[in-house]
């Protein structure tokens, strides 16, 4: 569809919310793109965006968002929804969500390498749609992991000395599968919510074994699908390389630049982070110390590679369902996604694709983790 033909309606309705400043708001103003015409009805104090479109079929409609009216360029997109009726409302966000988590809305995405970086792994590029839900906004910390941790050891889960981090602030990270899910379950329980991991029945709480069964429509916390690990990641945006455009360098993320051999790699200067090595040892930075993308995630690039609940299968791309797709159903690795302070800027890409063995605690890897819209 050419831009000639396409009709853009702004929404003049600006919402506030905190920004990374304490104690300071700041405007963001969305807008529709659509093929056909579209307006904007109403704009709910609980982030619901309701607009009309005149025709429905085959149409899908592009919410975008900014931080200011002064300039087209201000715009990227957010989310895109087909028009399934004359009449559309999208929660856009929550303005009261789960303590430290953010909206992921409703929406379909391109998921894959759409620039010809990556493998054969990251192909087909294919549109995923999926179930709106919350993520944590960092990744989770070392604080967090003890306090929950703290919690299991005393209600029969074997995570008394698992993980490491270099202070409260940052990371926890020398984490596997299989202390991740079960730590999952456990912040679920110690919230009294049902937790989302069983195996033969029972809410699993010890051991590694491949026939863990995760319940989708519980309400307890769990790990995210690889889908939903990259559309969070993209933050809304469509076709970028990185969850913030196509370059990368060290004022974006913590990760290991090899700006002489990857021209997207922009930081000028090769190795570590200067700001996280102590005497040429490299580590993690804080949660949350760089900006956070358009779905206000922080850390979605660099810091800690992070478990999904996918097993990983390299021709899965070809299969895959096109609504809220979990991965195969069997395996030998689990999916991680999002790279690390070890690894370079092609490991930071929002469609690049790891995977390791689940049993395998290796200080690179971290987590986060999901709940299902409207849980909390």
């Amino acid at each position: 569809m050419s831009m000639r033909k396409m009709r853009v309606i702004i929404s003049f309705m600006a919402l506030l919310t905190a920004s990374a400043g304490v104690g300071q708001q700041e405007s963001i103003f969305f807008r529709i793109r659509s093929p056909t015409k579209t307006t904007i009805t109403a704009f709910g104090a609980n982030g619901t965006l309701v607009w009309t479109s005149v025709a429905t079929e085959g149409i899908t409609c592009t919410v975008q968002r900014a931080v200011s009216l002064v300039g087209p360029d201000n715009w990227v997109d957010y989310v895109q929804h087909a028009a399934t009726n004359t009449v559309m409302a999208l929660r856009l966000f929550d303005p009261v969500p789960p303590t430290g988590m953010t909206l992921v809305p409703a929406g379909s995405f391109q998921m894959g390498d759409t620039l010809d970086d990556g493998g054969e792994g990251e192909l087909p590029v294919h549109t995923v749609f999926l179930k709106a839900f919350y993520l944590d906004k960092t990744e989770v910390t070392w604080a967090k992991w003890l306090e929950v941790r703290e919690w299991a050891v005393t209600n029969s889960y074997d995570l008394e000395t698992v993980g490491e981090g270099k202070t409260e602030s940052h990371p926890v990270q020398s984490v596997n599968w299989y202390d991740c899910v079960k730590w999952c379950n456990a912040r679920s329980e110690k919230e009294g919510r049902t937790p989302c991991y069983t195996r033969g029945g029972s809410t699993y709480k010890t051991g590694e074994y491949d026939d863990i069964i995760c319940n989708w429509s519980a309400q307890g916390y769990r790990l995210p699908t690889e889908a939903e690990w990259e559309k969070a990641a993209r933050g809304g945006r469509e076709g970028n390389r990185f969850p913030w455009g196509d370059t990368i360098s060290h004022s974006n993320a913590n990760y290991y630049a090899m700006s002489s051999m990857q021209w997207y790699d922009t930081n000028g200067t090769d190795g570590y982070h200067p700001s996280y090595s102590y005497e040429s040892l490299p580590y993690t930075s804080p949660a949350g110390s760089f900006a956070p993308n358009g779905y206000g995630l922080y850390d979605m690039a660099g810091n800690v590679f992070e478990w999904c609940s996918d097993w990983y299968g390299d021709t899965y791309y070809g299969t895959s369902p096109s609504s809220d797709p979990t991965g195969p159903g069997e395996g030998s690795y689990r999916l991680i996604r999002g790279c690390s302070w070890n690894y370079d800027a092609n490991g930071c890409r929002a469609a690049a694709r790891g995977y390791d063995d689940p049993h395998l605690r290796d200080f690179n890897y971290g987590v986060r983790a999901v709940l299902q819209l409207g849980q909390h």
